[in-house]
């Protein structure tokens, strides 16, 4: 039998507990400006979320900086102090194994403003209107 994918509404309590533990320590680490490092102090930077792999071993923390200025270069900072993080992370959260944590742009506001693009246009509102 296979296993389905993991979605939201599927994932473990626990995933979701450590994931959201995972998201609070890199968030406090970048407001308080704990990592010496000039482009992440220059931005502010929003971990909108963090998804644990179900073994706990590996954390993919979503990130989109301020307005969305310099994406590529506040990915590229994040990415070069990731040992950091790691180490923050593990040292705040005790669990059995630190995590592997890897940076990913989080495309879901882009996805959003698409979405709202497409229902503002004048065809789809004439649709939306006649329904």
């Amino acid at each position: 039998m296979s296993r389905q994918p993991a979605t939201p509404e599927t994932r473990s309590v626990r995933l979701l507990k450590v994931g959201e533990q995972v998201r609070h320590v890199i968030s406090d680490l970048l407001t308080r400006q704990m990592v010496h490092d000039d482009v992440l102090t220059a931005h502010a930077v929003s971990v909108t979320e963090v998804r644990m792999s179900p073994d706990l071993r590996h954390a993919t923390v979503f990130v989109k900086p301020l307005l969305g200025q310099d994406e590529d270069v506040v990915l590229k900072a994040l990415r070069t102090n990731t040992a950091f993080f790691q180490k923050e992370v593990a040292g705040k959260l005790r669990l059995k194994y630190a995590a592997k944590i890897k940076f990913l742009p989080d495309e879901s506001f882009d996805v959003a403003e698409k979405i709202e693009t497409l229902l503002r246009d004048p065809k789809v509102q004439r649709d939306l209107g006649e329904a």
